[in-house]
């Protein structure tokens, strides 16, 4: 059994009220309890409390960060958690300082995080199509995948020393969505995560 924080990042919008990616997170709260898994849901854009988040960051064995990609990024109100609830932790709790010494200032700049053993997985939504990505002639991304794109929230995990899962998305929700198949793809890879750690536990 595993402990498990789940962040919805959403900011919602007129066009776009984050309705997905509630759901996702809500389905990845009630499959993982179902699992056996102890789960934190907090839902950035309903408020949260900063000594709280540190502590479960510390709590944690696992982290899903779920969110929407707005302008090539995390969400502002996202982003404005990130900034409040990682500046608090940077005094030893999620890390103790950036990694470098008296000794060696100019030497291993972002490895002074203290959550060595924490995973954390990436589960994105996008306007973009599949095809946006990892595809050379395609004009936009050059061939870049979408881990290559949110490149900023995998080094904001490593400046804390957690370890990536494989991240999931769903593309083109807004034109051309496809979410009842987006709801299996995820439930599977869920379970290709974690129901296997929790076989291997007991």
């Amino acid at each position: 059994m595993s402990k498990i924080l789940i962040l919805n990042g959403a900011q919602p919008y007129p066009f776009a009220p984050g309705g997905l990616n509630a759901t996702l997170a809500e389905r990845a709260r009630a499959r993982l309890l179902a699992q056996g898994h102890e789960v934190r849901l907090t839902t950035v854009a309903e408020g949260y409390d900063v000594e709280q988040e540190v502590a479960n960051h510390q709590w944690a064995d696992a982290i899903i960060l779920q969110f929407p990609v707005n302008w090539m990024g995390v969400p502002w109100s996202f982003k404005k958690y990130m900034d409040e609830v990682y500046t608090a932790g940077m005094d030893g709790r999620l890390c103790a300082g950036d990694g470098r010494t008296a000794d060696a200032p100019k030497a291993n700049y972002g490895m002074g995080g203290t959550l060595g053993g924490t995973r954390y997985m990436i589960s994105a939504t996008f306007n973009a199509p599949a095809e946006a990505f990892d595809t050379p002639d395609e004009p936009f991304f050059e061939g870049a995948s979408m881990d290559d794109l949110l490149r900023p929230v995998h080094l904001n995990a490593k400046f804390f020393d957690m370890a990536p899962l494989p991240s999931f998305a769903a593309f083109d929700v807004m034109k051309n969505p496809e979410i009842d198949a987006d709801l299996i793809r995820f439930d599977a890879h869920l379970d290709s995560l974690f129901a296997e750690a929790e076989d291997v536990a007991t």
